[in-house]
């Protein structure tokens, strides 16, 4: 009978000397190395920053720390296309691993101190996704910005805004564009959020208790432009919220685009007329020669769909236990790569709204043709004839009927209309004035009676058009800034190992 003791300990074999069987290279290492592009510039940074670490410690001395960033640099100055990753080799840090070994043997084991492969592979993740949550930042606050400006121009664009595709209230175009501002600027500030949880640094975690070599985990942290370090060594290498929090943002963005993109595809058609999109934004039908297809708004859409898709199976795979890396592997390349689709999305929404026709004459006329003026005219009817207002909204309701199977308008609704219709449905005489129902049925009043916070009121909507925009900008702004500070301060790492092996 064999002891427990025994047992556990015929379990611990070290590493094997086989070679990994094929099936586990094709479905496991070779996904790894696919993202290896990904994480290439990252893991260049991850290394640079380690070993000028080692050596500000005494770990290292001043040979052994120009020998191995001599090679890193080597490494830094290949492009990842042309380096010699191999799948057979797992993931993407063992063939840098093997390059380093095969070029200074022994010392390039000096790498390893204090550090292991899954920190490098955290540390160059959040690296490249700092640098694509700005810019997706940047990429919000500029939609944001560009919608702000067109709904401005838009304030007195009038249009009968809908629900359920049929005819609500008078609006304006300007004051339906802007709703979709708000969210947009909310995801930014959303995105500034995750890109401070995002620049944390995981270096100097060690696997999971910490390292007894590198007890100041601040100094890696500024080398490499972290604000600060992400304090728990477990959390730090295993923390997976952040990125749900990323991911999740970036789907709300491009839902809320992808809402707007859906609305211009239905009244971009011949039966609505209400908008054009610019040439640029469309592709024709290479069959039909009349056709010219918001093609952009459908890659909106799909875009949006396929993130959600990204974010699905990132949930699916963080659900595993604790200190497991399969909740990580699929997220080095998906996540930046949803990150990046996201921002060009996003652009390319942009891009459709600051070139878009509003087609105003065709919106002023569905608006005058219709019955949007339904909501006031009840209104009205309750104020000045002083019933509830159920009763007024049968009323009205009546009148329309009556109006729309006579061929006439909302405008058209008279006196007499509403007099027959409050004997029909309720047995009760109303008398109203000609003149002030006129006015309530105009379009054009009823917008500018709508002046409290939010209304659509031309001058309500060009002040939110303004204050939201100026938002927008400050994002922006911020945004720029911090790309500007990570490029700064990777060159600055560049040039501080540059010097050491040159020996200044």
């Amino acid at each position: 009978m064999i002891s427990p003791t025994r047992d556990y300990h015929a379990r611990i074999e070290g590493p094997s000397s086989d070679r990994p069987a094929q099936e586990l290279i094709e479905a496991g290492f070779a996904w790894e190395i696919a993202d290896a592009a990904v994480l290439h510039h990252g893991l260049n940074m991850a290394d640079f920053g380690h070993v000028i670490d080692l050596h500000h410690r005494g770990i290292i001395s001043d040979s052994v720390a120009r020998q191995v960033l001599g090679v890193l640099l080597k490494i830094y100055h290949t492009d990842a296309a042309e380096f010699p990753y191999d799948p057979q080799l797992g993931e993407a840090y063992n063939s840098r691993e093997q390059y380093v070994v095969a070029s200074l043997g022994d010392v390039a084991g000096w790498l390893h101190a204090g550090r292991p492969r899954r920190e490098a592979a955290r540390v160059a993740l959040r690296i490249s996704l700092r640098r694509l949550t700005a810019e997706l930042l940047k990429s919000a606050a500029d939609f944001a910005e560009t919608a702000s400006n067109i709904a401005a121009r838009h304030a007195e664009t009038f249009m009968a805004d809908q629900t359920y595709l049929q005819q609500a209230q008078p609006s304006t175009f300007g004051h339906y564009l802007l709703s979709f501002v708000p969210p947009a600027l909310r995801d930014a500030e959303r995105l500034r959020t995750a890109l401070s949880q995002i620049n944390e640094s995981p270096g100097g975690a060690g696997c999971v208790n910490g390292s007894r070599l590198l007890g100041d985990r601040a100094f890696v942290a500024d080398l490499l432009g972290f604000d600060r370090v992400i304090e728990h060594t477990r959390d730090a290498m295993w923390q997976t919220d952040t990125f749900i929090d990323l991911l999740g943002t970036g789907v709300s963005l491009l839902s809320n685009q992808s809402k707007l993109a859906e609305d211009l595809e239905i009244w971009s058609s011949q039966e609505f007329d209400y908008v054009d999109l610019a040439g640029p934004y469309t592709r024709s039908s290479v069959l039909m020669p009349q056709k010219r297809n918001p093609y952009a708004l459908s890659i909106i859409r799909g875009g949006s769909g396929m993130l959600i898709g990204r974010l699905a199976g990132f949930l699916a795979v963080v659900k595993s236990p604790s200190a497991r890396s399969d909740n990580l592997i699929f997220a080095y390349g998906e996540i930046p790569r949803a990150l990046e689709y996201a921002r060009k999305v996003s652009d390319l929404t942009r891009g459709v709204v600051a070139t878009l026709v509003v087609n105003e004459a065709r919106l002023w006329k569905a608006l005058e043709n219709g019955f949007s003026q339904a909501t006031d005219l009840a209104e009205h009817v309750m104020l000045e004839c002083g019933v509830d207002y159920r009763t007024a909204y049968r009323i009205v309701g009546d009148a329309v009927k009556a109006a729309s199977r006579a061929g006439r308008r909302g405008i058209d609704i008279d006196v007499e209309t509403i007099h027959l219709s409050a004997q029909r449905v309720a047995g009760v005489e109303l008398s109203l004035d000609p003149d002030r129902l006129a006015a309530i049925l105009d379009p054009k009043q009823i917008v500018a009676s709508r002046s409290s916070a939010g209304g659509a009121a031309p001058r309500v909507v060009e002040t939110m058009a303004a204050e939201y925009g100026a938002s927008a900008r400050r994002l922006s702004a911020q945004a720029s800034a911090d790309l500007a500070k990570f490029a700064q301060v990777e060159k600055d790492l560049l040039c501080r190992v540059e010097k050491l092996v040159a020996g200044c």
